[in-house]
């Protein structure tokens, strides 16, 4: 659901805007996958580094005036965290990107390139950690989500969620 929507946004807001994603890393050959899946590298000593480095990239590519699209899912606190400090005095519009948990499991299942299992274990995490400045349904069309996150984006003030604790 969030690539389709970020997709959606991009097609009609009125600036342009960069979608940016963990899975852009994945299927893009930059990580080693064929020799994680191999079992020649360990996916679970590397997954922190890599999520870190993808965090750290954020402000890089934020600093010269681009806009981002950032798909993510923030699993604990501590990424939380690193994400507060990381992003702190830019522009963050901060949505959550919602969906039932047997939805979230047949998507899993008929994508065929995510771990079983994955969909059910970040149910339960994901959202815990922030306020959001607005919430998705993606069981929603991406056109119609697209539609609210622009004009949601469009009409926001200062301050907004992201930076604040979850009520």
């Amino acid at each position: 659901g969030k690539t389709l929507i970020a997709r959606a946004v991009q097609d009609r807001i009125s600036q342009p805007f960069w979608n940016f994603s963990f899975d852009h890393l994945r299927d893009g050959g930059v990580l080693p996958l064929s020799r994680v899946r191999s079992g020649e590298f360990d996916w679970a000593s590397m997954r922190e580094a890599v999520f870190e480095g993808f965090d750290l990239s954020l402000p890089a590519l934020l600093r010269p005036g681009n806009n981002l699209i950032v798909e993510h899912i923030i699993e604990t606190r501590a990424w939380m965290n690193r994400l507060l400090n990381l992003l702190d005095g830019f522009d963050v519009f901060f949505v959550g990107v919602h969906c039932p948990l047997e939805e979230l499991e047949r998507r899993e299942a008929a994508r065929g390139d995510r771990r079983l299992g994955d969909a059910r274990r970040d149910f339960h995490t994901i959202h815990e950690h922030a306020a959001y400045d607005l919430e998705l349904d993606s069981t929603r069309s991406p056109e119609t989500n697209a539609d609210r996150l622009i004009q949601a984006w469009a009409a926001r003030s200062a301050p907004a969620a992201f930076g604040k604790p979850k009520a």
